[in-house]
């Protein structure tokens, strides 16, 4: 089964998303999985990696990896390997742009497709829950110009041919998310900070929260107006025709 967890944000450390992080393990079906984490959007940060030790390994019962790619040589074997074994790929957040040009650069998406295919837990926030999707709402631009910058459209996977975006209404992103669709077109899923939208195999969904009031959205335009919808919780999964 090919499964997707996208999480709009929340503090993995501080336990905001603590249920959602439970549910992704369960999903996996193991005591002990293999988590893969790639910290590539936040610059390969450590002490985000250190952090990210103590919730997937000490708390949640993980054995985690870290799959390092900036500042370094790294190997077509170790990278090959390392998302190979993983039974759960966890991307953490930062610089969408900056990670995917990375990937492709070193030939990372295609992998991440393969292991997707083949069943492994492909899962992430921010910039990790962007990168599933064919494209995504981005504030890489704050990374390089920092006194004036605005969000874009980066390009993802692709592996659900739709527009994501984070933390909708944390970040009060939801205006220019709304323009985004005015303008492009199309469907777009909005995840704020402790929500979350979880696909199975491309055709199925259904919302995850870990707190009350956290929502995720559906933006769309119907007869020259912008609509926007809360997306019903739901513990059962729905077809995502409804939705996209």
């Amino acid at each position: 089964m090919r499964t997707i967890v996208a999480i709009g944000g929340g503090s993995i450390f501080e336990g905001a998303t603590r249920t959602i992080d439970e549910h992704i393990v369960k999903l996996t079906g193991k005591k002990n999985p293999r988590v893969l984490f790639i910290p590539t959007a936040s610059g390969d940060d450590p002490l985000y990696w250190e952090n990210f030790q103590k919730i997937y390994g000490d708390k949640l019962g993980c054995r985690p990896e870290v799959l390092f790619l900036l500042n370094r040589k790294v190997s077509k074997k170790e990278i090959h390997d390392k998302i190979e074994r993983a039974d759960i790929i966890y991307v953490g957040g930062g610089n969408t742009l900056k990670m995917m040009r990375r990937w492709r650069l070193l030939g990372v998406d295609i992998l991440l497709k393969k292991a997707w295919n083949n069943g492994t837990i492909m899962a992430g926030t921010s910039a990790g829950a962007i990168c599933w999707f064919q494209f995504g709402h981005s504030d890489s631009m704050a990374y390089y110009h920092p006194e004036k910058w605005e969000h874009i459209r980066v390009k993802g996977l692709g592996l659900i041919n739709t527009i994501y975006c984070p933390h909708f209404l944390k970040e009060k992103r939801d205006a220019h998310f709304r323009k985004m669709i005015s303008k492009k077109g199309g469907v777009g899923i909005a995840c704020d900070d402790c929500s979350a939208i979880e696909i199975r195999n491309t055709d199925s969904y259904k919302i995850l929260s870990s707190k009350k009031g956290a929502n995720s959205f559906r933006i769309y335009k119907k007869n020259g107006k912008i609509v926007q919808e809360i997306i019903e919780i739901s513990k059962e999964f729905k077809p995502i025709s409804e939705i996209i």
